[in-house]
């Protein structure tokens, strides 16, 4: 992979400064990875001809160049579950658990994992996505399966940050390895561009012992958690009925909350319970692609302290994140909050996910001279004049209702004008079926 020079040139550069971004045209030089210069460009003078991309090595012709996204809370394991001739009912969030995902998970191999995360890892830069919070459960393939995962996002020059989602529902012996697991990922592979979280199912699938341990481990380590947190009602039902505590009280009680832990869904939680979680600095990912498809419920987004971190993740359903955001955005709307209120909720998640991301890669770019050179090139062009007042009325309703033509990741690109450059997506595709055939053989 090259990365000693490459110069992107006639693109809108949309620089992060403070809580706004800041649009420039111009061009953009890269060299061993950074962003070793910005050139400033009229635009008129582009619109009029005046400019040509000279030496560049790569045109943006007008379009936007944004950070990468990130995907929150994504599952790899789920993504050979496409067509499988599911028997067993899947009428609530209960059943669709026990009967899909707690069976596949439990058929897994590490071939099927290695499959699965490498189809995960196209997915998600075909979509723009090159930062990842995986949560990984294979409760029959624990031991280096989070390794598994990590050398795939290290041979395709991505960033993750990893877990092993620990439960009890398999007995105690698969619990502790679940944990055990986080351990030794953390230990091996935890570095610049790989980080660790302490994986956790949910409140109603874990003992109280277990929670104890966890506890000791992520204060010995400095983790924050990955966990499943009142995603239904049932998470509240089944906690108070297991463990006699409901489950933002219980990860409390075992000092489980703090800066860098992430909390997936979030959909039913008390006002109290919102303002111990704002005080603990954890954040809640929403996830409404996957909260619809469960029909489990929404948030009541204006309900939610503006003080909460609010991130997106898409739940393992795709990797689209773009569109997850989206339709964060409309769900609002749905809700019937204003287009000012929508707006600036939007806003602020967008900005959180970018603070939030820092707390695992504190070199995540900004877009500015002197940074990693992570980032992604829109098929969009703005039809009108482009600033910083009118940049989310772009973003919004223009390029993430288009594609992600290029993806630039520490100064290479791995896809350029919708082709992946570091693998043979052909090849890979029959890698994958051949795995997801095994899979497919075992429920028949």
């Amino acid at each position: 992979m090259n990365r000693n020079s490459l110069k992107i040139s006639n693109g809108w550069i949309c620089q992060l400064i403070g809580n706004k971004v800041s649009p420039i045209f111009g061009d953009i030089k890269v060299e061993h990875g950074k962003i070793t210069k910005i050139f400033r460009r009229n635009f008129s003078d582009y619109v009029e001809k005046r400019i040509e991309s000279g030496n560049s090595d790569y045109d943006a012709c007008g379009k936007l160049i944004t950070v990468p996204l990130i995907n929150f809370h994504d599952h790899f394991y789920s993504r050979l579950a496409k067509g499988l001739p599911i028997s067993k009912p899947l009428d609530n969030f209960q059943n669709v658990l026990k009967n899909l995902w707690w069976d596949l998970d439990k058929k897994l191999t590490f071939e099927m994992i290695e499959a699965s995360s490498k189809m995960a890892v196209v997915e998600a830069i075909k979509n723009g996505v090159t930062y990842i919070f995986d949560h990984h459960s294979s409760p029959e393939a624990i031991d280096g399966s989070l390794g598994t995962i990590a050398e795939v996002l290290l041979d395709a020059n991505m960033r993750g940050a990893l877990c092993f989602e620990t439960t009890d529902r398999n007995g105690a012996i698969l619990s502790k390895k679940g944990l055990e697991e986080n351990i030794a990922y953390r230990n091996k592979f935890s570095g610049s561009n790989l980080k660790s979280l302490l994986g956790l199912h949910a409140s109603f699938t874990l003992s109280d012992d277990t929670l104890m341990e966890a506890s000791e481990l992520a204060k010995e380590y400095e983790l924050g958690i990955h966990i499943h947190l009142c995603e239904d009602l049932s998470d509240r039902k089944l906690s108070k009925q297991y463990a006699d505590h409901f489950p933002v009280k219980r990860l409390i009680k075992n000092n489980l909350l703090n800066v860098k832990s992430i909390l997936g869904h979030g959909v039913f939680l008390t006002e109290k319970e919102y303002l111990q979680i704002s005080d603990s600095g954890a954040a809640i990912v929403y996830n409404p692609d996957s909260n619809l498809n469960n029909a489990v419920g929404l948030p009541k987004y204006t309900k939610v302290p503006v003080s909460i971190p609010i991130l997106i993740g898409t739940d393992g359903m795709h990797a689209n994140i773009a569109k997850s955001m989206k339709q964060y955005f409309l769900l609002m709307r749905n809700q019937k909050q204003s287009f000012d209120t929508s707006f600036k909720l939007f806003i602020k998640s967008y900005f959180d996910q970018i603070t939030f991301v820092k707390r695992y890669f504190e070199d995540f770019p900004n877009l500015e001279e002197n940074e990693r050179a992570d980032f992604i090139i829109w098929d969009y062009t703005p039809p009108t004049p482009l600033s910083e007042t009118n940049f989310w009325s772009h973003f919004i309703y223009g390029a993430i209702e288009r594609n992600v033509i290029s993806v630039i990741q520490d100064g290479a690109f791995l896809m350029k004008d919708f082709k992946l450059t570091t693998i043979d997506e052909n090849e890979l595709n029959k890698e994958i079926f051949k795995q997801g055939k095994k899979l497919y053989s075992l429920y028949k």
